[in-house]
């Protein structure tokens, strides 16, 4: 006689993997320092002050100019912590040193880091003086420093570069300031290019989970996109909203990664688990890949 399987009994015989296997739990997975010791040159790509301003956001800002740039500091604050702690979290004997990016070029020559790490943005890069975009662009395109670049440095790399940034829309910047498609929280992106080295340990090791391979769970957090991967670039992530999640260059003697999700909020989420053993693989893929890139950046 043939027993009939329920739902529950097809689930254990034959499991899907994660994402789809609606799990309520994660295996607990602790965090090692594999990495002996790295200089990191972390940018803060933020406002600082009036000096950095546009025309443009002279005018649309107004009188509301100072209020705006204390928002921009608030932001710069937090994105530049989460990507110190995890550098800190990730190497036994880290040196990092925060410039800002109209800083870039002589803090590089001076600190002579083994990697620089790009943060984030808040405001459309018509609202920053031509001359910080002229000149980071200059150094972008000539560096031999591994670079990885997170969400509106990202944007700002493929800027230097010669692709255009647009709304989730498809529109220019300023045709649509306000009321903008965002992509936020936790999100799923397509791995479109699994043998790149940066995806190393991102599959389980469980050969039931390992299709989930191609799968990322990334936080996201934006209203902007490239339109397309610039020349000397190769897609490495997709999603349906925005195409270019991730990208890499390896040619000229440079190595640039660069990803629109914010991959630093790792070990934020993680600690805030009530506790370790509660959720810790929020973030895995983040922290994983950051630490992926420290390690090739070392090479």
């Amino acid at each position: 006689m043939t027993q009939e399987l329920t739902p529950d009994t097809a689930e254990i015989l034959n499991p899907l993997p994660f994402p789809f296997n609606q799990q309520n739990y994660c295996r607990y997975e602790p965090v090692e320092q594999r990495i002996e010791e790295a200089r990191v040159l972390v940018i803060d790509n933020l406002l600082r002050d009036d000096r950095d301003l546009s025309p443009v956001a002279r005018q649309e800002w107004g009188q509301l100019l100072a209020t705006q740039l204390r928002r921009e500091r608030h932001i710069a604050g937090m994105a530049i912590e989460n990507i110190v702690d995890n550098v800190s979290r990730l190497v036994k004997r880290p040196t990092s040193e925060v410039a800002h990016v109209s800083e870039l070029a002589e803090a590089a020559e001076r600190f002579k880091p083994d990697a620089i790490v790009l943060s984030g943005t808040l405001r459309d890069f018509d609202y920053y003086k031509e001359s910080i975009i002229a000149d980071f662009a200059r150094f972008i395109r000539a560096t031999r420093i591994p670079v990885l670049a997170i969400c509106g440095g990202h944007q700002l790399v493929g800027l230097s570069f010669g692709a255009r940034v647009v709304t989730l829309d498809k529109l220019e910047q300023h045709e649509q300031r306000e009321a903008r498609r965002h992509e936020y929280q936790y999100r799923f992106i397509r791995i479109t290019d699994p043998d790149d080295p940066i995806f190393k340990n991102i599959a389980c090791t469980d050969p039931e989970e390992a299709r989930s391979a191609r799968i990322l769970r990334v936080w996201q957090n934006h209203g902007l996109q490239l339109d397309r991967v610039p020349e000397g670039f190769k897609l490495l992530a997709t999603s349906y909203l925005c195409r270019n999640q991730m990208m890499v260059k390896r040619s000229d003697g440079q190595l640039i990664y660069t990803v629109q999700f914010h991959l630093e909020k790792s070990f934020e989420d993680w600690n805030k688990s009530r506790t370790r053993w509660e959720h810790p693989n929020e973030s895995r893929d983040g922290r994983i890949l950051f630490e992926n890139f420290l390690t090739l950046a070392l090479r």
